[in-house]
């Protein structure tokens, strides 16, 4: 049996979660509370990040690479266009969302109320929440704004671009962290990717001492 190490909001982790499901690749999650850093899971993989997923006899870490990687394996269906120049597009979004998205928004506003919270670090420091509130403005016009030529972020297909996005977003709307009704663009194109199969266990997880409202199960909102 394949098995992931992962953490339930952990972005990166539901990226690989979503390609792993997209591709019907059965996997048994195991729940990795990484920063807890045991022996074990750092032989795992030294850099002490999740996600890790045991694929055969391979350890593979780093969500892009696993990504990629599935996608050689299983190119279908397909994550990644045929074309050199869509691929780029693809991965383009990846990074900005993986990079720039987490730095200024996920790791803001999931850092700040719920790590915290779980790692005993103390209490949120506001002037990140504030931040992260702003900046996801921000980053939900962009979207917007590509999502007003195109029929996914990247292009006229699904990509791994959409699960990179689909997976902060997810992370964030699990703590209400989303304005839905800033942009009627982008809420329907997220209605439109929670309710693939793909996202079903993503739609189950539970965090103890975290609810979910009742919306981030809905797939009508």
């Amino acid at each position: 049996m394949n098995r992931l190490y992962h953490y339930p909001l952990s972005p990166f982790s539901r990226k690989v979660r979503l390609t792993l499901a997209e591709k019907k690749l059965e996997v048994e999650l195991v729940e990795e509370r990484y920063w807890e850093k045991d022996p074990e899971f750092l032989r795992r993989n030294p850099a002490g990040r999740v996600p890790i997923l045991k694929y055969g006899n391979r350890l593979l870490a780093e969500s892009n690479a696993i990504c990629e990687y599935l996608e050689e394996l299983h190119p279908t269906p397909p994550l990644l266009p045929r074309l050199p120049e869509e691929r780029y597009e693809v991965r383009r979004l990846v990074a900005w969302f993986d990079d720039k998205f987490h730095k200024e928004v996920t790791s803001k506003l999931l850092g700040e109320r719920v790590f915290r919270k779980v790692m005993a670090a103390g209490p949120p420091e506001s002037a990140n929440v504030k931040a992260g509130a702003r900046a996801i403005k921000e980053h939900l016009d962009y979207m917007a704004a590509l999502l007003d030529q195109r029929r996914w972020l990247a292009g006229n297909d699904m990509t791994l671009a959409d699960f990179a996005a689909a997976a902060h977003l997810s992370c964030l709307d699990y703590i209400s962290d989303v304005d839905w009704h800033r942009s009627e663009v982008v809420k329907d194109w997220y209605a439109k990717i929670k309710s693939r199969p793909a996202f079903r266990s993503l739609l189950a997880d539970q965090i103890p001492s975290f609810l979910p409202p009742p919306h981030y199960a809905d797939l009508d909102f």
